[in-house]
């Protein structure tokens, strides 16, 4: 009986260990966390942040340059566009050619001073020049109101306006609101009013504002434009056109 109870122990013993011989081998030790299946039903991991900058990186790098942002767009801006935004308004995308000019005819303006309520008629220019006495005349007509100053005043600027005259068909007395402005004047002028400028063309002798009784504001200023001969300013509700010969630009 002693025999039958070793044997059948010897028996068992061996089973087993056949057994934890033919057992297969875990599959997922040593392997790392990402390489688990994700379980049917679980949401699947967040990409890493690596990973994210590498999607966005390829992203850019395919995007078309006219999908690049507003701020890495290179704007070309012309030498007169900076001009025109130095001394305000903006310039005109593309100049229309200019009427047809008389430019032999003798050139006479007459003038009402709208503060000091002074006249003058005098011709400036014919036979091809500029007359000295009369730009004399004119640039102390033109005088600063204020403090009595006087500069010599831009001859283009009496061409401007007589052409002006031309194409609108005005024949009649201009009525000069502002002309020549000191600078002390015109620094009072800015200081009080938001529509002058502290660096007003007015300073230097080249603009003036205007007015033609009985003709529109915005027929003299469709005219000034159409000359392309400096900038030209629009006040409809103070019924007078700004005109001045520095760089084209309107507003």
């Amino acid at each position: 009986m002693r025999s039958v109870v070793l044997s059948l122990a010897a028996l068992l013993a061996f089973a087993g260990t056949v057994a934890a011989q033919t057992k297969p081998a875990d599959t997922n030790r040593g392997t790392t966390a990402s390489s688990k299946k994700t379980p049917v039903g679980a949401k699947a991991p967040a990409p890493t942040k690596a990973t994210n900058t590498n999607v966005q990186r390829a992203a850019a790098q395919q995007r078309p340059a006219a999908q690049a942002p507003a701020a890495q767009q290179k704007r070309t801006v012309t030498p007169q566009q900076l001009r025109a935004s130095r001394y305000g308004g903006f310039a005109p995308q593309q100049e229309l050619p200019p009427p047809d000019l008389d430019l032999a005819s003798p050139r006479s303006l007459s003038l009402v001073n709208f503060n000091t309520k002074e006249e003058i008629t005098v011709t400036y220019w014919s036979n091809g020049a500029y007359h000295r006495d009369a730009l004399n005349q004119l640039n102390h007509f033109l005088r600063d109101s204020r403090d009595s100053a006087e500069t010599e005043m831009d001859p283009l600027l009496f061409d401007v306006l007589w052409h002006t005259t031309r194409i609108v068909g005005f024949g009649g007395s201009i009525e000069v609101l502002s002309a020549y402005r000191s600078p002390t004047s015109n620094a009072w002028l800015a200081s009080v009013s938001r529509g002058v400028a502290r660096d007003s063309q007015h300073m230097n002798g080249n603009a003036m504002d205007i007015r033609f009784p009985g003709v529109p504001v915005f027929q003299i200023r469709q005219a000034a434009r159409s000359l392309n001969m400096g900038g030209v300013g629009f006040y409809p509700r103070s019924g007078f056109v700004h005109l001045d010969t520095g760089p084209v630009r309107y507003w």
